[in-house]
């Protein structure tokens, strides 16, 4: 037994070097990769979609004149000879329909799917010329959903109450990145107009040069995935395999038992 027992100690202290390694890549944009070509990253604004929840405010130095072009102002009069009161009925938003349109009150049907938030202004207000004097239009997205799933700590769909959200404030809005979450290998989701399908774009956010990355600031829909590493999975496959270990092994157990206990009578 004496002469085993330097391997044994040999196995012992391999065994735990190997499980008091460092995990790599934990930390947030802890790697300067300065090699690596990226696009400058740009916020150009939401481009708007299908489904999108538009608040659109109309406003100009004649209230009066502008009131036809808001959904939420209306003229009621409360008796015969009473003076008219104008207040709130329902809201001035507006749901973009599937052809990429909005029904805009007085101009009709206005299509402005793909469009960023400062394309439709300036061509609702370019529109609206025709009848008010320096119309100013205001565009809020009332929607901007996201979803965050995988190694997070609290995953699902989320609603950013900013319309300029990044990356790592829509990680913050999830509870973070778990610790047995791969921060080198984050999965974005995103429909493409231009393809008319969902693409899959792999980010690193422990590098540095993410804030560069042309996909740092979320469009609406977007879907995050954080794989978890691979130690996890290692661990995960571990488990399954000794769980159906130990299965099988009660299994052929109670057989032998059985098989013994007949053998004998």
């Amino acid at each position: 037994m004496k002469k085993y027992f330097p391997v044994f100690t040999a196995i012992i202290t391999i065994l735990l070097l190997f499980s008091c390694k460092p995990k790599k890549n934990i930390i947030y944009l802890s790697n300067n990769n300065f090699e690596q070509e990226v696009s400058q990253a740009k916020y150009s604004g939401l481009h708007i979609q299908e489904g999108d929840k538009l608040q659109i405010l109309v406003s100009a130095f004649d209230d009066i004149a502008v009131r036809p072009f808001n959904m939420s102002t209306v003229t009621t009069t409360t008796t015969a000879g009473a003076v008219g009161s104008s207040g709130s009925s329902g809201t001035n938003d507006y749901i973009v329909t599937t052809d990429g349109t909005i029904i805009f009150p007085v101009l009709g049907s206005i299509f402005c799917k793909g469009m960023t938030k400062q394309q439709l202004k300036a061509d609702l207000e370019s529109r609206l010329k025709r009848y008010l004097t320096d119309p100013m239009v205001t565009i809020t997205l009332s929607n901007f959903n996201f979803s965050v799933l995988g190694e997070v700590g609290s995953p699902g769909q989320k609603t950013s109450p900013s319309e300029k959200l990044n990356i790592l404030q829509a990680m913050a809005l999830s509870g973070d990145i778990k610790y047995e979450g791969n921060k080198t290998n984050v999965k974005l989701i995103r429909y493409s107009e231009e393809e008319a399908k969902d693409k899959v774009i792999s980010l690193d956010l422990s590098e540095v040069s993410i804030v560069n990355s042309p996909y740092y600031y979320l469009q609406q829909n977007d879907i995050l995935y954080v794989e978890p590493d691979r130690n996890k999975q290692v661990s995960v496959n571990t488990s399954s395999n000794v769980d159906n270990w130990i299965r099988y092994g009660g299994i052929g157990l109670g057989l032998l038992t059985l098989i013994f206990t007949l053998t004998r009578k």
